[in-house]
């Protein structure tokens, strides 16, 4: 007889799971001292990192999928090796979680920094280059968030695309897929210090253009039929509205086959 296991009997083995690429082994030491003395230590969390310190073993969306897809805690933290949390500690991180729990039980991410839209952001860190920084409000929902320090609920399942890669743009892609499955992304007043205020070096741009290749593909317009229905699919609610009208799918069958009839 096969023993099997009911699925809502798993439980999570801790509460976070800490996880980080790593370049400089000493500066991911200390970053691990700052958690430690922040309250995170082993019964309540497990520490993950990949070697990138001699050669780039995984860029950061196949290692970053490798902890998500690994990682046993509740909450998932993927974060640069170079924070220190020299300001709030584990005790505030829980209340901003339940904050959130009781705002949206549809969240999936939460960050220290994002947009909203274009010209909204909401922020709450300190870097060399602008010193302290609280902007916006908090929580605020947003669209994309800095990568510094992320938090995933495990249990959203979500995971980064397998056709970007490199190491920039992927707190855009997690959120934006994230979306796409239906959970919400927030920034939180979590106040970290982040030892480098980011570059955008050409690898930076390299990793854009990729990224918007990518989503002009599967954000653009787009007709599929179904076994039960047609759909058209657009970004224009109202284009979307009109178009998946009887009507509509009357004259696209009809234009399909003035089409097929004028090859012959």
């Amino acid at each position: 007889m096969i023993n099997a296991i009911e699925v809502d009997t798993l439980k999570d083995t801790k509460e976070f799971s800490i996880c980080t690429l790593v370049t400089n082994l000493q500066e991911y030491q200390e970053m691990l001292e700052s958690f430690q003395n922040a309250g995170f230590h082993k019964d309540n969390s497990e520490f993950l990192y990949i070697d990138n310190s001699q050669e780039n073993k995984y860029d950061a969306y196949e290692g970053l999928n490798y902890f998500l897809n690994k990682a046993n805690g509740t909450y998932i933290i993927l974060c640069h090796q170079d924070i220190l949390l020299e300001f709030d500690d584990i005790t505030v991180l829980r209340e901003r979680i339940k904050e959130i729990d009781t705002l949206d039980k549809d969240w999936a991410i939460l960050a220290n920094a994002g947009y909203n839209d274009f010209n909204t952001i909401s922020l709450r860190i300190t870097d060399p280059r602008e010193g302290e920084r609280n902007l916006g409000q908090f929580p605020s929902k947003v669209e994309s968030v800095d990568e510094n320090f992320i938090l995933v609920k495990n249990s959203a399942n979500l995971t980064l695309s397998h056709s970007i890669g490199g190491f920039h743009l992927y707190g855009t892609d997690l959120a934006f897929l994230a979306k796409i499955i239906g959970y919400n992304t927030y920034v939180i007043d979590f106040h970290i210090l982040h030892k480098s205020a980011g570059n955008a070096d050409e690898s930076f741009y390299t990793n854009k253009e990729r990224f918007i290749q990518k989503y002009q593909q599967v954000l653009s317009w787009k007709m599929v039929r179904t076994p039960v229905t047609p759909l058209f699919i657009s970004n224009i609610t109202l284009l979307n509205k009109l178009c998946n009208k009887k009507l509509c799918y009357s004259l696209k069958k009809r234009w399909d086959k003035i089409i097929e009839f004028s090859k012959k």
